[in-house]
C-alpha cells in the first residue's frame, strides 16, 4: 500500500503539506515506480500554447487531461474534453469551456503518472471516505518568462480549484527567478509559504478549506529560455449511482 499516513494527518490538521521533493518521491514508490521519469519530464518540451488567457498573456503552454479513479486506484482515461471553471473559482479565465491539447497517450499510461495517480487517490481517499470513484484533472505547465515577459503561474491570484483535493508537483525550474507557492485563508491570511525549486516538490491542499497561488517568475537571465514546469492534479468525488 502507498505510504500516506503522515500527509493525511498533516492535511487534516491543517488544510495543506508542502513537501520537500526527496520526501515525495520516496512516498510516490512505496506504491509504484517511476521508470519513465525521464521521458514524462522531458514531455513538458512539447507543450501547446495556452490560447484562452483572458490578460492576452503568451507565457503558457499545457496539456490536459481527464480521468476516473476508483478507491481501489483502478484508472481509466476519459475521452478528451474541456476544461471548465466557474468565474467564482477563477474570475480572470473561467466561465466558458477551455479545451487544450491533450496529454500525450505514452505520458497518461506511464508509470510516472500512473504511480502518482494511486498515490493521491490512497491519500486522497484517507480525507474522504465516502469516495467510491473520482473525477481526475490533470494538467501539465510550462510558465515561461523572457526579457519583457513576466511569466504568471496564477494571474487569477490566490484562489481554490472547485475541486477537493490538489496536488502541485514540480518537475523542472530552468533560469528561472521566484515562484513561491502560497496558502491563504478566506480571509487572504498568508497560511504558507513554500518556494517548488527541485524536482518532485510538491504542496498538497484541501481545496475546501485554503486557497493557493505562485507568484510571478522572471528569467534569471533574460537572453536564455526561462520556464517552470509543473504537473498539476485535481481530484473530485463523482456521485454514486
Amino acid at each position: 500500500m502507498p505510504d500516506t499516513s503522515g500527509f493525511a494527518a498533516i492535511l487534516r490538521d491543517q488544510g495543506f503539506v508542502l513537501v520537500p521533493g526527496e520526501r515525495m518521491q520516496r512516498a510516490f514508490v512505496t506504491g509504484g515506480c517511476l521508470t519513465d521519469w525521464p521521458t514524462f519530464a522531458d514531455s513538458w518540451n512539447d507543450l501547446a500554447l495556452d490560447q484562452w488567457m483572458a490578460d492576452g498573456g503568451r507565457y503558457r503552454r499545457r496539456r490536459h487531461a481527464v480521468f476516473t479513479v476508483t478507491a481501489g486506484g483502478a484508472i481509466t482515461r476519459e475521452p478528451h474534453q474541456p476544461h471548465f471553471q466557474g468565474l467564482e473559482y477563477n474570475p480572470l479565465n473561467g466561465g466558458v469551456a477551455r479545451w487544450f491539447e491533450p496529454v500525450l497517450d505514452a505520458v497518461a499510461t506511464g508509470d510516472s503518472l500512473t504511480t502518482i495517480l494511486r498515490w493521491c487517490a490512497a491519500l486522497f481517499g484517507r480525507l474522504s471516505p465516502q469516495a467510491v470513484r473520482w473525477k481526475v484533472e490533470v494538467h501539465q505547465f510550462r510558465i515561461e518568462a523572457g526579457p519583457d515577459m513576466v511569466g504568471q503561474p496564477t494571474p487569477e491570484g490566490a484562489h481554490r480549484d472547485g475541486v477537493d483535493h490538489v496536488l502541485v508537483l514540480m518537475i523542472r525550474r530552468h533560469n528561472i527567478a521566484q515562484g513561491t507557492t502560497t496558502i491563504h485563508d478566506d480571509d487572504g491570511r498568508l497560511l504558507g509559504s513554500f518556494t517548488l525549486a527541485q524536482p518532485f516538490d510538491a504542496a498538497l491542499v484541501d481545496d475546501s478549506r485554503v486557497r493557493h497561488g505562485v507568484t510571478p517568475v522572471e528569467a534569471l537571465d533574460p537572453t536564455q529560455p526561462a520556464y517552470r514546469d509543473v504537473l498539476v492534479v485535481t481530484f473530485k468525488v463523482l456521485p454514486t449511482t
